[in-house]
């Protein structure tokens, strides 16, 4: 997770002289031995966010005399697709994915407070931005008509993994000659996963690519399993881009 962020501010890109950096990812539903990249944007900006809303607690059978933080959570975490829907340009791409929702305790109690948090992924910084600016103003707007009250926590992570131009073309080439060129998709849409090889890619020219594990589960799915014979194909493209790099 934070491991290439730490690296890069560990001062990893002057100690040892790094001025190109390259990464590779496996990913399912690409065939072994096949190839994928992009230039620009390959990977999204990540953030987290938290949400807590308190109400007034109370028996259930009595709803009026309490502020019901679970109607209220419930009527933000719909309201937030909205932000996808009718927010961002239909051109941009954003996720907005509620991932956790936490309330109460028993069956005949409404409870003082709900929480509920989730991920955004943008693949432009301004687009981030606009929508961590629409989910403060859609929660604190619902928690106002309920009558509760609202705390949006965000939590900025990844930044956007950028592929250079240039050391993208050049990545292609070295994936022609392993796989040839049929086999190298140079144009794949970008995942809105996140990725700590971006801090490298922020700090120098580089380039991301993902091979092929084959019709597997997908890639944080409790049955995937990392193909071993896509284990041959990727240790060629490290050396041959090595081998070309060092040579240029």
């Amino acid at each position: 997770g934070a491991g290439g962020k730490a690296m890069v501010e560990d001062g990893m890109m002057d100690r040892f002289g790094i001025s190109r950096v390259y990464g590779m990812h496996n990913i399912p539903g690409l065939a072994v031995g096949e190839f994928a990249i992009r230039p620009g944007p390959i990977m999204a900006a990540t953030a987290e966010f938290t949400i807590t809303v308190k109400g007034r607690g109370g028996h259930a059978a009595m709803p009026h005399g309490t502020i019901d933080p679970i109607v209220a959570a419930s009527q933000m975490v719909q309201a937030l697709q909205t932000i996808a829907a009718r927010s961002i340009d239909p051109i941009d791409s954003v996720v907005v994915s509620v991932t956790k929702f936490h309330a109460g305790d028993a069956y005949n109690v409404i409870p003082q407070q709900a929480e509920f948090a989730g991920t955004i992924r943008t693949l432009r910084t301004e687009v981030g931005e606009l929508a961590f600016t629409r989910m403060r103003a859609i929660c604190e707007g619902i928690a106002a008509a309920a009558g509760a009250s609202v705390d949006v926590k965000i939590d900025v992570n990844y930044p956007v993994t950028r592929n250079d131009p240039d050391e993208t073309a050049f990545a292609i080439d070295i994936a022609r000659e392993v796989a040839g060129e049929p086999k190298v998709q140079t144009a794949i849409n970008p995942v809105m996963g996140g990725e700590d090889f971006s801090y490298m890619l922020e700090a120098r020219p580089g380039s991301f690519i993902f091979m092929g594990n084959g019709d597997t589960a997908g890639l944080h799915n409790p049955a995937y399993d990392f193909n071993d014979e896509a284990i041959p194909h990727g240790i060629s493209y490290w050396v041959k881009l090595t081998e070309s790099a060092l040579a240029r």
